[in-house]
C-alpha cells in the first residue's frame, strides 16, 4: 500500500501531542496522530489522573476517621471505617473513562485534519513511518515534521528474582481490586510516598524500601525528614539505605525481598510488591535507526531549546527527551512548538519555571531553587523557615504539620520556595506569579491577603531573613 502523507505526523496522544494536534489541525495542516495504547497518554490512563482521584478517596477516609478530633466523641466510631477498594477503582475507572472519551471527541469529531491511527509506529526514514495497525493492517505515512511524544514506562531494576514473584507496577496497582495485606514498595520517591500513604489509609500495612539514605534524594534534608515523619506518624513503615539484591515467593504466596542495609541484611515478607523506581523512555521500538534520531546512554532522545532532534524536522516532547517529567511541561513543550510554528514566536525549553506538587498529606510543592540547589550553584540567599502552625488557617483547620520555607536572592526577590503543608500547591502558585512578575519579598510581606486564608501566611513568612548557606 502507497504511503499517505500529512503536514505532520504525531506518534503518541499525550499532554504535548493531543493539544499540538488540534493547533495545527486548526491552522489548516493534515495531520495524523498514532497511538499505540489508549487516548490521553499516562497523565489521563495511568498516572496523575487515576492516582489522583484513588488518593482523594484515600484522604476523603482518613478525614471521616479522623473527624472526632475536631466533633463530638459520637463520631469516633468513624475510626473502623474501611476502604470499598473495588467500588473506589470504579470511581476512578468512570473518570478516566470520561476523559478519555473526551480526548477522543475531540481529536476525532471536532477536528476533521486529524486522522487517527490506533497501531505502532515505526521509522522507516527520516520522515517515514511504517504503522502496524489495531485491526491487522498496515499504513505507511510520510510528514516533514513528526513529532515523538511517546513518554515512558516504568523502569524496573536488576534484582535476583524479582521478575519471577509477579511484582506490580503502578499500573496495575491502580487496577487491584483487594486490599494488600502489607505492601512492600520499592523505592522512596515521590509516587512511592503517594502510594504508600494511599495504602496505608486504606487499611494495607505499607513498608517502604529505598536505596539511599533519606527520601526524595532531589529535596532538601529538612523537607524529607517532615514528610518521613507526617506518613510514620500515620503507620507507614521505611527501611533507609536498604539495596534490594534478591526477591523470592513462599508456595504460601509471601513475598520476601532480601535487602543489604547499613545495619546488616534485612528480609521483608509481605503479601504484594509494588516496584517505583523510577521511568525508562518508550524509545526502544520506534526504529529511530532508521531515521538517524540519536538517544543518550538511558534512551532519552536529546533536543536543543526548540525541541528538535538531531534530525531536521523531527522533534521529541513530553517525558521521552532528558529532563523533569511532569504533565505540565509536556504541555508547554506543546506552546513552545505551536509558537514557533503558528505564530512566528521562538521561546527556549531551557531554563522554565519548574513547579510541582507532591500530593502526599501534608502535601509538598517547590518552585525555582531549594537550598540545595542555590548552595551547588553559588547563588547568594537568605532564607526563612515558618511553621505551618503559626498560620491562623492551621489553628483553625487543626492542619498543623509541615513548614513554609522561602530564598531571597541579594536583589530582595524570590529565588524559590519548599512549602510542605495543606494547600501547598496553592500557595505555591501564589509565589511562581511573584517570581514571574519580578516582585520583591517586602511586596508579599505587605501585601492584604483575605483573612483567614492560608495564603496568609505570605505575609509572616519572610519575618526570619536569615543567610543561607552551608
Amino acid at each position: 500500500m502507497p504511503a499517505t502523507t500529512f503536514d505532520a505526523i504525531i506518534i503518541g496522544s499525550g499532554q504535548a501531542g493531543n493539544p499540538l494536534a488540534t493547533a495545527l489541525a486548526g491552522a489548516g495542516r493534515k495531520v495524523a496522530l498514532i497511538e499505540e495504547n489508549r487516548l490521553g497518554g499516562s497523565c489521563i490512563n495511568y498516572g496523575c489522573s487515576p492516582t489522583k482521584t484513588l488518593i482523594a478517596t484515600a484522604e476523603r477516609l482518613h478525614q471521616l476517621r479522623t473527624a472526632a478530633q475536631v466533633a463530638a466523641p459520637e463520631t469516633a466510631h468513624a475510626a473502623d471505617l474501611r476502604v470499598d477498594l473495588g467500588a473506589a477503582v470504579a470511581r476512578k475507572d468512570r473518570v478516566v473513562a470520561a476523559m478519555r472519551e473526551g480526548v477522543r471527541a475531540n481529536l476525532t469529531k471536532k477536528q476533521p485534519n486529524i486522522t487517527l491511527f490506533e497501531g505502532h509506529a515505526a521509522f522507516t526514514g527520516p520522515h517515514a513511518l511504517h504503522v502496524a495497525l489495531a485491526t491487522g493492517r498496515t499504513q505507511g505515512l510520510t510528514a516533514p515534521l513528526i513529532f515523538i511524544n511517546t513518554g515512558t514506562r516504568a523502569a524496573i531494576p536488576d534484582v535476583d528474582g524479582l521478575a519471577d514473584v509477579g511484582y506490580l507496577s503502578t499500573t496495575q496497582l491502580l487496577d487491584l481490586k483487594e486490599l494488600p495485606e502489607h505492601l512492600i514498595i520499592l523505592g522512596g520517591g515521590y509516587i512511592g510516598l503517594e502510594f504508600g500513604q494511599m495504602f496505608r489509609r486504606f487499611g494495607s500495612r505499607v513498608t517502604v524500601v529505598e536505596s539511599g539514605p533519606q527520601l526524595l534524594e532531589r529535596e532538601d534534608d529538612d523537607v524529607c525528614r517532615g514528610l518521613q515523619d507526617a506518613l510514620g506518624a500515620e503507620g507507614v513503615e521505611f527501611v533507609l539505605n536498604a539495596r534490594a539484591h534478591s526477591v523470592s515467593r513462599s508456595p504460601s504466596g509471601t513475598i520476601t525481598v532480601s535487602a543489604t542495609t547499613s545495619t546488616g541484611e534485612r528480609r521483608l515478607r509481605g503479601s504484594h510488591l509494588l516496584v517505583a523506581t523510577g521511568r525508562t523512555p518508550n524509545s526502544d521500538k520506534l526504529g529511530l535507526g532508521f531515521a538517524g534520531v540519536k538517544t543518550d546512554e538511558k534512551g532519552y532522545i536529546p533536543v536543543n531549546n526548540n525541541l528538535q532532534t538531531n534530525v531536521k524536522g523531527v522533534y521529541a516532547l513530553g517525558d521521552i527527551h532528558p529532563g523533569p517529567q511532569f504533565t505540565h511541561l509536556a504541555y508547554d513543550d506543546y506552546r513552545v512548538v505551536r509558537d514557533a510554528l503558528l505564530h512566528g514566536r521562538k521561546r527556549s525549553a531551557r531554563d522554565r519555571p519548574l513547579p510541582y506538587v507532591m500530593f502526599t498529606d501534608p502535601p509538598m510543592a517547590r518552585i525555582g531553587l531549594d537550598e540545595g540547589q542555590a548552595q551547588d550553584k553559588n547563588v547568594p540567599y537568605r532564607v526563612a523557615t515558618m511553621p505551618v502552625r503559626t498560620i491562623g488557617r492551621a489553628q483553625h483547620t487543626s492542619e498543623a504539620r509541615g513548614f513554609w520555607k522561602v530564598l531571597v536572592g541579594k536583589d530582595d526577590r524570590l529565588l524559590g520556595a519548599t512549602l510542605l503543608g495543606p494547600e501547598a500547591g496553592e500557595i505555591m502558585a501564589v509565589i511562581e506569579v511573584a517570581m514571574a512578575g519580578r516582585l520583591k519579598y517586602q511586596q508579599l510581606q505587605e501585601m492584604i491577603f483575605a483573612h483567614p486564608t492560608w495564603a496568609e501566611g505570605l505575609n509572616n513568612v519572610f519575618r526570619d531573613l536569615k543567610k543561607g548557606g552551608k
